[in-house]
């Protein structure tokens, strides 16, 4: 019986999709390819997920590899609570799947920094009984420690727990702890795949 349901954030709960967003925002071609290769899809980000490079260490060493200098790199990482809001639709059954008993929590590939500031924006974060970034675990899914990490830290049984992740590599890592999964490959899909999961009509 399911008990505990564990969001991932990114396109699960927030909206994260940088390439859109730097498109509706006037960017060139050109400066739009720059900015995703050379800054969202670097070791330093993934870096910055795992905890383990400051932010001032990440961009001074995209800036030694780039045609973006540092202030330019600055302006991308301010970007990122623009880039990322709630998914409106999604965030709605919080309130309802805990009404009905669920404990809810969050696992989610984050930087500290961004995160304590949209943790502060939204009010959503307060639903939850509790939750991991993995800035903070120094460890990012796939890999199988961080989910060891969540359930020790709140006691939770990987048989009584669902987890929604957009990634199908972090759903398969669920699994092979035991822990039930749902892979959202569209977010809007997710009210349908958790009222066919859990057996319930969700009403919002």
């Amino acid at each position: 019986m399911i008990k505990n349901i564990i969001f991932d954030l990114g396109n699960v709960l927030l909206s994260w999709k940088p390439e859109e967003y730097l498109i509706n925002n006037g960017f060139t071609k050109d400066s739009r390819e720059t900015i995703l290769k050379d800054v969202f899809r670097t070791p330093e980000w993934l870096a910055l997920d795992d905890g383990t490079i400051s932010l001032d260490e990440a961009a001074e060493s995209i800036a030694s590899k780039s045609s973006l200098n540092r202030g330019e790199i600055y302006a991308v990482f301010d970007l990122r609570t623009k880039i990322l809001f709630p998914l409106e639709g999604n965030t709605r059954m919080l309130p309802w799947l805990k009404k009905e008993g669920f404990k809810l929590y969050y696992l989610s590939n984050f930087p500290e920094d961004i995160f304590d500031e949209v943790e502060a924006k939204y009010d959503f974060f307060r639903i939850f009984s509790g939750g991991l970034i993995s800035a903070k675990a120094k460890v990012s899914k796939p890999d199988e420690r961080i989910f060891r990490k969540l359930l020790d830290t709140y006691s939770l049984l990987p048989e009584e727990s669902l987890f929604i992740d957009d990634t199908h590599a972090n759903a398969i890592s669920a699994e092979t702890l035991g822990i039930s999964v749902i892979h959202l490959s569209e977010p809007s899909s997710l009210k349908d795949k958790l009222q066919n999961f859990l057996g319930i009509s969700i009403p919002v």
